[in-house]
C-alpha cells in the first residue's frame, strides 16, 4: 500500500476531531485497483471483508440523515445564511449563524478578487452540513468512524473549486498532510471528496428528483408500506399488556404484566428494582398460551398529583369459584410515591364472566373526566347468551362500554355516580351505565389528544374490536351507539335474522378487516407526540396473531380512513444509533408516553408467565422536530428503590452492519413488517447501547447578526491574505468578475448562479 496516500486518507478523516483513532478498515484506499491520473496505486489485506463493508455501507445510504445522526428537521426560524435549507435540513438559527461566522472569518483573510471568485463555493462547502443528506456527505452514517473534514464533492464541482480558490483549502481544512499533497494536485484532492455512491456529491444530491422528491415526508417504499424505525425501550417482561403515565409531570412510565405486577420506568430508562403493585396472588391468570385472562387494565385519575387514585381492571376467582372481573379503586402510597398501598382497594364493579375468554379489560378516562370500561360479551363464539345475546341486550353490562363517575355514590348504594347525560338513563330495560352497546371484545382504546395546534379530534375514543371468524374492526366510539355485534361483524352480517332488523341503526366501523390481513386486531393511538411531527393525525394499531403493523389516515374532505401497513426495520432507512430492526412477534398492546410519544408491547410467546415481551418507540427515521422544541423538564422523585439500568437484548441495526464475523449484509424479513417469527424461549446477549461520537464541527456562540458573528469568529488565524488563482476565460464559474478588480467586503451574501 501506498503510505503516504494511506495517511492522507487518515488525516483527512480524523483531522480536528480532537479523539483518539479509531481502529477501522480505510474505505478509501480499498474502493479502487489504480489511479493512472495520480499515480498511486493500493491494494487491500481483506478484500472480502472490505467488500463486505462497501456493500453494507451502500445499504446505509438513502435517507436523510444529520451529522448528530437524527433525521432533519425543518428549522422554527429564518436562517440568515444557509438559506437553501431554511425550509427543510440540519441547521436551526444558532448553527446557521455559527457557520456564517466561520465563514466572514476566512474570507478576511482572502483578497477582494477572492470574494467575487470563491465567496460562493466557500459558503456552499461551509453549507452542507445543513444539507438534509449531511451524514452521507461526510461518511456519518456509521458512528463508530470518524467524521470527514470537508463534505463529499462531485467531480466536476471539486475541480472547479480547485482550479480556482485551490489557496482556499488551507483555510477550510487544518491538515497540513492535505494542504501539503492537495493544494496543487487537482485530482488527488477530488480522488479524498470522492463519494462511493455519486448520487449523494454536492451539487448532484441537489438535483436528484428521486431523493428530494418526498423529502421530509414520511418515507414509502414501492407497495406504499410506511418506513418507520423502532428503539427498544424495555424487556424481560411477562406479557406486558399495558403502559399508562400519571399525568403528573414526572414522565414515569407505568408497565403492567398479566400476571398482575405493575412496574416504574423513570425517565432516564431504568426501572425500579420493587413494583408499584404486586397482585399475582389475587390475579386470575394462567401459563396457557393465548389465555385472555389475567391483569387487563389500569387508568390514573385525572387528578392523580393531587388526590392520589388510580384504578385497575382485572380476572379473579371468588370464594364460591365463579369467575369475575374486578374494577377497583387504590391509591398510592403515603410514604413512597412510586409504591400502591394494596390495603386501600376499594371495589367499584365485578361482573360474573361465563367463559374464560372476551374479558374485555380497558379502562380510561374520557376529556370529559368521567371513566369508561370495555366489557367483553361474556366469551365463546357468537355471543350464544339469550334471544339476542349479551351485546345487544342494555339490561346487562357485558358487550358494553360503560361511563361511570368515580368521583360519587349512586343513591342506591353503588360505589360511583352514574353521569345525568348517560344515554339510556331514563330507559328501564337499560343499565343506567351503558354508554354504547354492541361490541363483542374491544381490546384496547385510548382517547385522541387532538391536534396539537387546532385541537381537532380532541376527545375521540378509538377501539380496536376483535371478530369472531372473518373481520377485525377499528370503531370510533359514540354515546348510545350500537356496534351491530352479534348481528354484524365488520360491515357484514353475522346472524342474518338479527342483521336484518331495520331497528338495529348500527355505527359502522371507520375500518374493518379480514383473515387475509389480520386475525386478532390491537387498538392503537392516533399520534399526537412532537418528536415526530409527520405522524401527526396517524392512527396506528396492529395485528396481535401475524405482528402486523398499520396505520389509518382520514380524508378530511370524505371523512374516510386510508389503511397502510407499516414496515419496520429497513437498513436503508433506519441506520441510526438505537434503531434495531425486528421485534416480537405478537402485538400485546399500545401506548402513549406523558410527552405523545407512542410505543407498543409486543412478546415472542404468548403466555402470562413468559419473561419474554418487550416495549418500543417509534420513530420516523424522515423528519423530526427542530433541537429543542421537544424538551421537557420530568418533575423529580424521591426513590427509595433500587435502581435497575435498562440493558438492550435487541442488536440494533448498526451493531448488526457492523459484526466482523459477517461478510454480507443481514438478511431482512420476509415479512414487510420485519417481526421477529420464531418463538423461543432463550434469551438474548446483551448488548452495549452504541456510542455517539461528537459532530466534526462543535457549535459555536454567535448573535443573531452577521456582521456581530463576524467580529467574534476567533479560529482561523493565516498570516497573510490569500491570494486566489486566477480563472481562465474557458472555465465557468459562479460569480466571476474582471480581472484585477478591488472590491471591499460587502455584508451581502454570495449567491452562486446554476450553470
Amino acid at each position: 500500500m501506498n503510505e503516504p496516500y494511506h495517511e492522507e486518507v487518515e488525516n483527512f478523516y480524523t483531522s480536528d476531531l480532537k479523539k483518539p483513532p479509531v481502529e477501522k478498515v480505510n474505505v478509501w484506499p480499498c474502493t479502487g485497483g489504480s489511479s493512472s491520473s495520480s499515480g498511486v496505486s493500493f491494494s487491500c489485506p481483506h478484500v472480502f471483508f472490505c467488500l463486505s463493508l462497501l456493500c453494507q455501507i451502500s445499504n446505509l445510504l438513502g435517507h436523510p440523515q444529520c451529522l448528530d445522526y437524527g433525521p432533519p428537521f425543518q428549522p422554527p426560524f429564518h436562517l440568515e445564511f444557509c438559506t437553501a435549507y431554511e425550509n427543510f435540513g440540519c441547521c436551526d438559527q444558532e448553527r446557521d449563524n455559527s457557520i456564517a461566522a466561520k465563514y466572514w472569518e476566512i474570507m478576511d483573510y482572502i483578497d477582494p478578487q477572492g470574494h467575487k471568485l470563491c465567496g460562493a463555493y466557500i459558503k456552499d462547502i461551509l453549507c452542507q452540513e445543513c444539507s438534509p443528506y449531511a451524514a452521507h456527505l461526510y461518511d456519518a452514517e456509521n458512528p463508530q468512524t470518524p467524521l470527514r473534514n470537508l463534505p463529499g464533492l462531485c467531480f466536476d464541482y471539486c475541480s472547479e473549486f480547485h482550479f480556482n480558490c485551490h489557496s482556499a483549502i488551507s483555510l477550510l481544512t487544518g491538515d497540513k498532510h492535505i494542504q501539503e499533497c492537495c493544494e496543487t494536485n487537482k485530482t488527488r484532492f477530488c480522488n479524498l471528496l470522492n463519494l462511493h455512491d455519486k448520487d449523494y456529491c454536492f451539487p448532484n444530491v441537489l438535483k436528484n428528483t428521486a431523493l428530494n422528491r418526498n423529502l421530509g415526508l414520511v418515507v414509502e417504499d414501492r407497495k406504499g408500506c410506511l418506513q418507520l424505525c423502532l428503539t427498544e425501550v424495555a424487556n424481560g417482561l411477562r406479557n406486558p399488556v399495558l403502559m399508562v403515565h400519571a399525568n403528573d409531570h414526572t414522565h414515569r412510565m407505568f408497565v403492567g404484566e398479566q400476571v398482575g405486577v405493575i412496574w416504574v420506568y423513570l425517565p432516564d430508562g431504568s426501572r425500579l428494582e420493587e413494583p408499584f403493585l404486586d397482585i399475582k396472588t389475587i390475579v386470575l391468570a394462567t401459563p396457557w398460551i393465548g389465555d385472555e385472562r389475567g391483569f387487563l387494565g389500569m387508568a390514573f385519575h385525572p387528578k392523580y398529583k393531587y388526590n392520589g387514585k388510580f384504578y385497575i381492571y382485572y380476572s379473579y376467582m371468588d370464594k364460591k369459584q365463579v369467575e369475575k372481573i374486578r374494577i377497583s379503586e387504590l391509591k398510592v402510597s403515603a410514604s413512597d410515591v412510586n409504591k400502591a398501598d394494596p390495603h386501600s382497594e376499594r371495589n367499584l364493579l365485578e361482573l360474573e364472566e361465563p367463559a374464560a375468554n372476551h374479558n374485555g379489560g380497558q379502562i380510561l378516562f374520557g376529556v370529559d373526566g368521567y371513566m369508561y370500561l370495555f366489557t367483553g360479551d361474556g366469551g365463546k363464539a357468537g355471543d350464544p347468551f339469550g334471544k339476542f345475546g349479551n351485546a345487544q341486550n342494555k339490561s346487562t353490562l357485558l358487550g358494553k362500554v360503560l361511563r361511570i363517575d368515580v368521583d360519587g355514590k349512586s343513591p342506591d348504594g353503588k360505589p360511583y355516580r352514574i353521569p345525568p347525560d348517560n344515554p339510556f338513563v331514563s330507559d328501564p330495560k337499560a343499565c343506567p351505565e351503558v354508554y354504547a352497546y354492541g361490541v363483542r371484545n374491544m381490546w384496547r382504546c385510548a382517547v385522541d389528544r387532538g391536534d396539537p395546534v387546532t385541537r381537532k379530534g380532541r376527545g375521540r375514543l378509538f377501539c380496536g374490536d376483535v371478530g369472531q371468524n372473518r373481520f377485525e374492526e377499528i370503531n370510533i366510539i359514540v354515546k348510545g351507539g350500537n356496534y351491530g355485534w352479534r348481528a354484524k361483524e365488520g360491515f357484514e352480517c353475522y346472524d342474518t335474522k338479527l342483521c336484518h332488523n331495520s331497528s338495529l341503526d348500527d355505527v359502522l366501523p371507520i375500518f374493518a378487516y379480514g383473515r387475509n390481513v389480520g386475525k386478532s386486531v390491537t387498538g392503537g393511538y392516533v399520534y399526537r407526540g412532537c418528536e415526530s411531527p409527520n405522524l401527526n393525525g396517524l392512527y396506528i394499531f396492529g395485528d396481535f396473531m401475524n405482528g402486523r403493523l398499520m396505520a389509518l389516515q382520514e380524508d378530511e374532505k370524505t371523512n374516510r380512513w386510508k389503511k397502510q401497513d407499516i414496515c419496520i426495520g429497513n437498513t436503508k432507512a433506519c441506520a441510526f444509533p438505537g434503531m434495531i430492526s425486528s421485534y416480537s412477534k405478537f402485538i400485546i398492546s399500545f401506548a402513549e408516553d406523558e410527552a405523545g410519544e407512542l410505543y407498543f408491547m409486543s412478546t415472542s410467546y404468548p403466555s402470562a408467565y413468559a419473561p419474554h415481551g418487550s416495549l418500543y418507540k417509534f420513530v420516523d427515521p424522515a423528519r423530526r422536530a427542530p433541537p429543542g422544541k421537544c424538551k421537557w423538564k420530568p418533575v423529580p422523585v424521591k426513590t427509595k428503590s433500587k435502581r435497575i439500568p435498562f440493558a438492550p437484548r435487541a442488536k440494533t441495526i448498526l451493531e448488526l452492519l457492523n459484526e466482523p464475523s459477517t461478510t454480507q449484509p443481514p438478511e431482512r424479513s420476509s415479512s414487510p413488517t420485519g417481526v421477529t417469527r420464531t418463538i423461543s424461549s432463550k434469551k438474548a446477549k446483551k448488548t452495549q447501547p452504541t456510542k455517539i461520537k461528537a459532530s466534526a464541527v462543535k457549535p459555536a456562540s454567535a448573535g443573531k447578526k452577521t456582521q456581530k458573528i463576524k467580529a467574534k469568529a476567533k479560529r482561523y488565524k493565516p498570516k497573510q491574505k490569500v491570494k486566489v488563482t486566477k480563472v481562465s476565460k474557458t472555465t465557468p464559474v459562479p460569480s466571476l468578475t474582471k480581472k484585477n478588480s478591488h472590491l471591499t467586503r460587502t455584508k451581502k451574501l454570495p449567491q452562486r448562479k446554476e450553470q
